[in-house]
């Protein structure tokens, strides 16, 4: 229910930034503002989209993996963990990127990718067999793999406008807080990891 709430609230969030530019450049990452001491500007960038198809891509990714890292968190912790767990990842995932660019008046970001990229590779982790459709079927522990080498690869030589520090650094956070929050979520890993199914 949780995910379907955060997709809710940001459906809405970023259909009214579509509709009205002020509170586009109010919510969006922009390095001046937050020196300023609007500080929420780091979670609030996470709500908004640069377009429709912006907002569907990100929107149908969580709906998919959003949903089994919310089963999986909420039995080991309950649904508030899971809730501060996609919040906090829309501010760890851009952090690296408003430090590189906090006196670039110029900067701008937006979007919650990042945090997308969190609930997907914790979703990978708890079951790294899992199929994406990216558009053929993949395994997720593939993709992963090949999600990050292209993140790191486009970040430091691409110049098509997307944010691939915070793809990469969202899922580093996945990552980590799932097996911070439970080491028995590695152990599981490494077994699933060494029990192959494709399909």
């Amino acid at each position: 229910m949780i995910t379907l709430l955060i997709i809710a609230v940001t459906a809405i969030v970023s259909w009214a930034a579509f509709k009205n530019p002020r509170l586009a450049e109010r919510l969006i990452l922009w390095p001046p503002a937050v020196k300023r001491g609007q500080v929420d500007r780091l979670l609030t960038h996470g709500f908004i989209h640069a377009d429709l198809s912006h907002l569907l891509f990100n929107m149908i990714t969580l709906f998919f993996f959003g949903r089994l890292t919310e089963q999986v968190i909420t039995a080991l912790a309950g649904p508030v963990v899971f809730a501060l767990f996609y919040l906090s990842a829309i501010v760890v995932a851009i952090l690296p990127s408003y430090l590189r660019h906090r006196d670039d008046g110029r900067y701008r970001s937006l979007g919650a990718s990042g945090a997308v990229a969190a609930l997907l590779f914790a979703a990978i982790l708890i079951d790294p067999w899992m199929m994406i459709f990216v558009p053929i079927p993949i395994p997720g522990i593939l993709y992963g793999v090949g999600y990050v080498g292209w993140s790191w690869w486009a970040d430091r030589n691409s110049m098509d406008g997307v944010n691939h520090n915070a793809h990469l650094s969202g899922a580093i956070y996945g990552v980590l807080f799932m097996l911070l929050m439970d080491s028995r979520v590695g152990a599981h890993f490494l077994q699933a990891l060494a029990s192959p199914r494709f399909g």
